[in-house]
């Protein structure tokens, strides 16, 4: 064989391995099928995971708006018990206090009877009927107010005249004209007293006497 044949020979089976290369190269139609069918699942996932993100942000949201709702019926529950709570302690000071006046007018009624020595049956059935009320008093938190001897307070005190008395400081309670009381920390009726106050020396007026002495 010729050195030109063999050259022939060469670059035929050259180009029939070229041939079947490209060949090779070539997807079946199968293959486009199948990666046609993976798009397609990563489509369908892509989009399940943007529903289920969706559908998470709403129950979030659901979630944040149920709270505030529950937060606000908490809140308003409350109220509705501060209100109700206000309203019993309310009409039970108005009662106690109709039990204040009744205990000021046995006090009195008592304290009438022994100057007029009255029957000791009638002033000991006033003073058992005082000592019930007083019980009823303990029980409901119920007490006098302290007066006599303390620094005058306006939160509990009502002034109604006043002393001079340089024996005291100046706005002390130096009597007390009616009893007061609270219950619950709470003022059901303030005291009405009498307060002291400092006689005001003029040192002028004072130094004239002493030279004119």
């Amino acid at each position: 064989m010729s050195v030109e044949n063999c050259e022939k020979d060469s670059a035929s089976n050259n180009e029939g391995d070229e041939e079947v290369e490209v060949v090779q190269q070539q997807p079946s139609p199968q293959e486009d099928k199948g990666q046609e069918y993976i798009i397609h699942l990563e489509n369908e996932l892509s989009q399940a995971e943007a529903d289920r993100q969706k559908a998470k942000d709403e129950a979030d949201n659901n979630m944040n708006k149920l709270r505030y709702l529950v937060a606000d019926f908490d809140n308003y529950r409350k109220r509705m018990e501060r209100q109700i709570e206000s309203k019993i302690n309310q009409g039970k000071a108005e009662l106690i206090l109709k039990f204040v006046s009744i205990h000021d007018d046995l006090s009195r009624a008592i304290e009438t009877a022994q100057q007029g020595k009255s029957d000791q049956v009638v002033i000991q059935g006033l003073e058992g009927i005082l000592r019930n009320v007083e019980t009823l008093f303990d029980a409901e938190g119920v007490k006098e107010i302290e007066t006599t001897g303390t620094p005058f307070d306006p939160n509990i005190h009502d002034a109604i005249s006043f002393k001079y008395d340089d024996t005291v400081p100046e706005n002390t309670v130096i009597a007390e004209i009616r009893k007061g009381y609270m219950m619950s920390d709470k003022v059901l009726r303030p005291s009405l007293v009498e307060i002291s106050k400092r006689i005001v020396k003029n040192s002028a007026i004072d130094s004239n006497k002493t030279k004119g002495d």
